[in-house]
């Protein structure tokens, strides 16, 4: 394979990389720029891990090939919130004691901002829905659909 020049943006900064293009975005964003949050799960989009925003829509950068992103921007977690000013979805998790283990919450996280940004009052249904694809090995289903709906309860409210 024939290593490429390129630039992409993440969380709203360019980076410059030397890859081939059909390496991973999830392996450029981990490798490459050392941007951790998204993580490595099955590598076959089935767990919803490496869940990133492209264009504000949630994708699994595992199976994206970077050389096809052009120029479109990437949000991982890191880009979602800061600290010092956390997403909605992300005060809802921390109100939820969401997270066990933990290694699945930012892939959860980025797919509940992308339902929300989408459809800011969802049913139960299309809850369950939007969050099948990301699978939680500690069970913590219920405490991610009850911080998904308080999330919408306070983007309702603003």
């Amino acid at each position: 394979m024939k290593v490429s020049h390129m630039e992409i943006t993440v969380n709203d900064q360019t980076y410059s990389v030397d890859v081939e293009p059909e390496m991973p975005l999830l392996w450029v964003l981990r490798d490459e720029l050392g941007i951790t949050g998204p993580k490595y799960g099955c590598g076959i989009a089935q767990c919803g891990a490496c869940t990133v925003h492209v264009n504000g829509y949630a994708v699994r950068s595992c199976q994206l090939a970077v050389g096809d992103l052009g120029s479109s921007k990437v949000s991982t977690i890191e880009g979602l919130g800061t600290p010092d000013s956390l997403h909605v979805v992300q005060e809802s998790w921390i109100e939820h004691q969401v997270a066990q283990c933990g290694y699945c919450q930012s892939g959860q996280i980025m797919q509940a901002a992308s339902l929300l940004s989408t459809n800011p009052n969802p049913s139960d249904d299309q809850i369950d829905a939007a969050m099948s694809g990301n699978l939680c090995r500690c069970g913590t289903y219920p405490r991610i659909k009850a911080a998904v709906k308080s999330a919408a309860k306070k983007l309702q409210g603003s």
